[in-house]
């Protein structure tokens, strides 16, 4: 279940703790979620309980994490899963990108080693209670990470990934919808083909025919 907040945008796979709003502080977050068995997204005071995700989710997200991480292998370069929580430095943020990467010396908040603040790359799988707001408030946070150059949507209702590349100020888009597309993430030296990241999915129509 997601819940909206009070400007209405749609929170991905979150509901409101105990279905109301509760305000800590990021130290109590961070003690709180350490100890908690489950993830939770943290804003200006406000927490969000995380839901699962579908097999399709979980399967594009195994797929690309897998491909990341064979390319990486033997390079100073690291990707991790949805477990790494990052932090946009100089706010309150707190949130678990499906996948994130990062070359060179990973900096982290504190010396858990749980939350990154320095990816180069930021991947999410879409959903449709999720895809606003990962193109909206969520891709707004994450623009301010200094660090962060690429920036990459999965569809997975379809065969598609959306490709932000930062270039100066600018972030240029790249739509990638055929079966034999690749998608370019020069910040870590890395490719995405569509066919090693859609492998195993079947989308609905797949099922009705």
């Amino acid at each position: 279940m997601s819940t909206e907040s009070s400007d209405g945008v749609e929170r991905l796979r979150m509901s409101a703790l105990s279905n109301r709003k509760s305000v800590m502080t990021t130290e109590a977050y961070l003690e709180f979620e350490r100890q908690s068995e489950i993830k939770h997204e943290y804003l200006n005071g406000e927490i969000f309980a995380m839901s699962g995700a579908s097999e399709r989710h979980n399967l594009i997200v195994l797929n690309t994490g897998a491909s990341l991480h064979t390319q990486l292998r033997k390079r100073p370069c690291k990707a991790y899963p949805s477990d790494m929580r990052v932090r946009i430095k100089g706010t309150s943020f707190y949130t678990y990108p499906d996948l994130s990467a990062v070359c060179g010396n990973a900096e982290f908040e504190d010396d858990v080693l749980d939350t990154l603040l320095n990816p180069s790359v930021i991947i999410e799988v879409l959903s449709p209670s999720t895809e606003n707001y990962n193109r909206g408030k969520k891709f707004q946070q994450y623009r301010k990470l200094d660090s962060l150059q690429d920036y990459v949507l999965i569809a997975q209702d379809s065969m598609r990934i959306e490709h932000y590349a930062r270039q100066g100020e600018q972030w240029i888009l790249t739509d990638v919808t055929s079966a034999d597309g690749i998608v370019t993430l020069a910040s870590i030296g890395c490719t995405l083909a569509l066919s090693d990241v859609y492998e195993k999915v079947t989308f609905e129509s797949d099922d009705e025919s």
